[in-house]
Parts: C-alpha cells; structure tokens; sequence
C-alpha cells in the first residue's frame, strides 16, 4: 500500500463540473445515445468522432467540434460517417473509435469497430479533414475491440494496440505490420489481475499519449459484481522505442463511476474513456469517456501530476 500514491490517483483527474458535455437531447436529429468519442485536435478546435446510437439500435459516428474543448460544440447536422453496406462486417453499425495523427502520412487514422453477424471487427479508415474517408477495412479477425495505432512507426513498422477475445479471456495486445495491411508478432501487452478492480476484462482507452518517460496508455478494467459490471479507468506507461514492453502499472484505478450521469444510463456504472487531447496551454490532458454508454463527458489532469503519478506506480517485472 502507498498512500501517497492512492491519494493522488483518487484526485488526479477533476470531471468538468458541466457534465455531461454531449446528450442525446441536443443533437441535431433523432438518436438514442451518444457516447464513447475519438478526440482530436484539428485547425485549432477540439473535434470529437462520437458514437452514436440509431432508434434501430444500430450505431453511426458523427463528429462535435469546440474550440475549447467543453463548450459550444458544433455538431454535424447528418451522420459523418456511416455504415458502407457493401462492406459485409459493418452491417450492423460502426462503433467505439479512436483516432491519432499519422505524422509520416499526414493524416488521421481512425480505428473503429464494425459489427455484424461475424463478430467485432477493428477497421481502419484514413482521413485529412473528417468530411472524406478513406476506409481500409478490417485488420484482424474477430472478436476484437479497443484499437489504436500508435502515431508513428517502430523499427519501420506500424503498431496497434487492440483486445481480441481469446479463449474467453479479454486481455489487451499488440501486434506489428510494415504496411497497416498484414499484421504479425502478436503479444499480450497487458493482462488482467485476479481479486483485481480490473479482474475481468482490460481494454484500451485512448490514443497513446507520448511522455518523455514512455508512451502513457489509459486503459479500462472491468470487474463483474452481482449487480453490474463496473468500468474504472487505470494507466500504465510502455517503453517509448518499444512499446510492446509495459513498464509500469497502476494498481489503483484513476476515474470510476460516481456521478449520477456515470451510475444510471443506457448501461449503468460506466466510465469509458476513449479519446484524449493534450491541452498544451493549460498543462492539462482532457479525458473524454462514456457515461453509462450514453452520454459524453470529460475530466481533465494536470500533466505534471500524471507524470508524478505514473512514474510512483509499481514496475511491471514480468
């Protein structure tokens, strides 16, 4: 037990006291829910790729912009970006993306989930602008969730971060490809934790925010109760020129359901972070997450203080 440490993770991130930032009830057209946003930074705005929920059940992703990053969002008046039904794997929707900037490329990669018949798919689509997208299509076989690319290559190849479900076991990944098309060198990247606030499920959170220490992953855990199944919020910190080595680990979760707006939606006890901006002028990394999978929300943490905290969690010796 440090104390120190748990402290500072019960206080490091501070929700936006105007939450929730996005609802159903202000969007400009007919939906049940939105949650779980891409957040990027983009000509000077904040531009958030949100899921969204259909009345059919079925899920679109339609982009909100701020230029700060909490208010006055501007949202699309039509969905951004749809399901391709000549695309066999996103019959059923496009859900839960994420988003970085691909310096060599110059331009956004998105990944996103497409769901059919078959099982969740991890698709890629590239885009400059958010209005045209190059979609790619799917990168590795189903059941797989919870991915993102890393910003730039490692020894010449991409990586990508993403949860497949094997064996019934949802552990977070890492895989390798030299042209984001064939995919090899798969590895667990980080696992859950029997008795553990993340004994039942890991799963990416964010894009990788680069540190001079490593590359900082948020990552959620799920634990399974008699009630419900509570998604926290935790951090780990990978090798800056390898990223498939985890150097350190958060015991303690940093952001969990407690707010009404977390507790009680579409699904309760529900913080899912995924989607994050570095806030250079404030020192601050905005959070973006689920809120009981049907509303947006934000909280915001000092970046010295991350750093602080990250660097006093355990090492990682496996």
């Amino acid at each position: 037990m440090n104390s120190s440490r748990e402290k500072l993770a019960a206080t490091l991130f501070k929700r936006y006291e105007h939450n929730p930032i996005l609802t159903a009830d202000i969007w400009p057209y007919p939906i049940n829910s939105v949650f779980n946003p891409a957040a990027v930074k983009i000509n000077g705005q904040v531009l958030l790729l949100n899921r969204v929920e259909e009345l059919c059940g079925f899920s679109h992703l339609t982009c909100a912009r701020s230029n700060d990053g909490l208010t006055g969002w501007v949202i699309d008046k039509k969905p951004t970006m749809k399901a391709d039904q000549s695309n066999k794997e996103e019959k059923w929707g496009l859900e839960d993306p994420r988003a970085v900037w691909l310096e060599e490329q110059k331009q956004y990669a998105i990944t996103y989930v497409s769901f059919s018949e078959g099982g969740p798919v991890v698709s890629l689509a590239i885009t400059k602008n958010f209005h045209t997208f190059a979609r790619l299509g799917g990168l590795l076989p189903p059941e797989d969730k919870d991915a993102c690319l890393f910003p730039r290559r490692f020894n010449g190849r991409f990586a990508l971060i993403h949860r497949p479900i094997v064996r019934g076991e949802a552990h977070i990944w890492l895989s390798l490809s030299p042209d984001l098309k064939h995919w090899g060198d798969h590895r667990v990247l980080l696992r859950t934790r029997h008795a553990y606030w993340d004994a039942s499920r890991v799963g990416l959170a964010c894009q990788p925010i680069e540190l001079p220490e490593g590359w900082l992953m948020l990552y959620h855990g799920v634990r399974t109760t008699t009630s419900s199944q509570l998604y926290r919020i935790g951090v780990a910190l990978l090798d800056l020129e390898e990223p498939w080595h985890v150097l350190r680990r958060s015991e303690e979760w940093v952001l969990g359901p407690k707010e009404r707006y977390e507790r009680i939606g579409d699904v309760n006890d529900v913080t899912f972070v995924s989607g994050a901006v570095v806030m250079e002028e404030k020192n601050q990394l905005y959070a973006y997450y689920g809120a009981a999978d049907d509303k947006v929300a934000v909280a915001m943490a000092d970046m010295d203080l991350l750093r602080e905290y990250i660097m006093a969690c355990p090492e990682v010796t496996e």
